[in-house]
C-alpha cells in the first residue's frame, strides 16, 4: 500500500500540498514563541545532526540505485549474449530458447524485486541440462551464460536488500520532529514573508523525508529508468538493448 501511495503521487505534488499545509498552519493556526539562547542552542544542535545524519542515508540511497542501474544493465547485456547464442540456429530452436528468455524479462519486470524470475530461470538452467541433440554445443554455451548471470542475479538481490532501517527511520523521525517543531513555533515577528520562508523551510524538511521513501522503496523517476533496457530488449526481440 505504501509502494503504491508513492508511486501515485509525484514530488512536485507532494511539494505544493505540503507547503500549503505549512503555509495555513504558520498564518491562522501556530502560536509564536519567544525562545531563550539556550533553547535557540538545542535547535542549532538538533538541525546540524539532522542534516548530518540523514546526508550519507541519502548519499547511500541514491548509490544504491545506480549501482542497481549498472547490474540490471550488465545483466541485459549478458541477456542479449544469449540471444545471439542461438541466433543463427534453425528458426524452431531459436524461437523456443529466445521466448524463454523473454518470459524471463517479463516475469523480472513484473514482479522488480530481489530474485525476481527465479522460477523462470531455473526452467532455462533445466532446458540445458536435459537437452539432448544436435545442437548440444550452442546449448553447453548457453548454460556457461546462463550461469555466469548468476553473480548480476546475487548482486541484484544484494543491493535491492539494501534499503533504510526501522531503526534509521525512528532516529529521522526524532530529529526531524524536533527541528520542524522548533522552525513552527519559533517567533519571526510579525512580517508575512517569514511566515512563508518558514513554511518553504518546513517543506524542504519534510521533502528531504519523502524523496528518501521513494527512494528506499525505488518508486522515484531515476529508480524506474534502470528497468529501460529489460524493456527495450522484449520490444525489439533482442535486436536492441537501448
Amino acid at each position: 500500500m505504501k509502494d503504491l501511495f508513492l508511486k501515485k503521487i509525484r514530488l512536485s505534488y507532494y511539494f505544493i500540498i505540503i507547503f500549503l499545509i505549512y503555509a495555513v498552519a504558520e498564518i491562522f493556526f501556530i502560536k509564536r514563541t519567544q525562545f531563550t539562547p539556550q533553547a535557540l542552542m538545542l535547535f542549532s544542535v538538533n538541525s546540524f545532526l539532522y542534516g548530518f545524519y540523514i546526508s550519507p542515508i541519502l548519499s547511500g540511497q541514491k548509490s544504491r540505485i545506480e549501482e542497481l542501474h549498472k547490474i540490471v544493465r550488465s545483466e541485459a547485456n549478458a541477456v542479449f549474449s544469449l540471444a545471439l547464442v542461438v541466433a543463427k540456429l534453425p528458426i524452431k530452436f531459436r524461437q523456443e530458447t529466445q521466448e524463454m528468455l523473454l518470459v524471463y524479462l517479463k516475469a523480472v519486470l513484473k514482479q522488480k524485486k530481489a530474485a525476481g524470475g527465479e522460477a523462470e530461470y531455473e526452467k532455462m538452467i533445466a532446458f540445458c541440462l536435459e537437452y539432448k541433440g544436435e545442437h548440444q554445443a550452442e546449448v553447453d554455451k548457453f548454460l556457461d551464460k546462463l550461469i555466469a548471470n548468476q553473480q548480476n542475479r546475487t548482486n541484484f538481490a544484494m543491493q535491492m536488500s539494501n534499503r533504510v532501517y526501522s531503526n534509521e527511520w525512528m532516529i529521522s523521525l526524532i530529529l526531524f520532529s524536533i527541528t520542524l517543531g522548533f522552525v513552527l513555533l519559533i517567533d519571526t515577528g510579525p512580517e508575512f514573508i517569514f511566515k512563508l520562508l518558514a513554511a518553504i523551510l518546513c517543506t524542504g524538511l519534510t521533502m528531504l523525508l519523502i524523496i528518501l521513501a521513494k527512494m528506499s522503496t525505488l518508486t522515484h523517476k531515476k529508480a524506474k529508468q534502470m528497468w529501460d533496457p529489460y524493456n527495450k530488449l522484449i520490444d525489439t526481440k533482442f535486436y536492441r538493448i537501448d
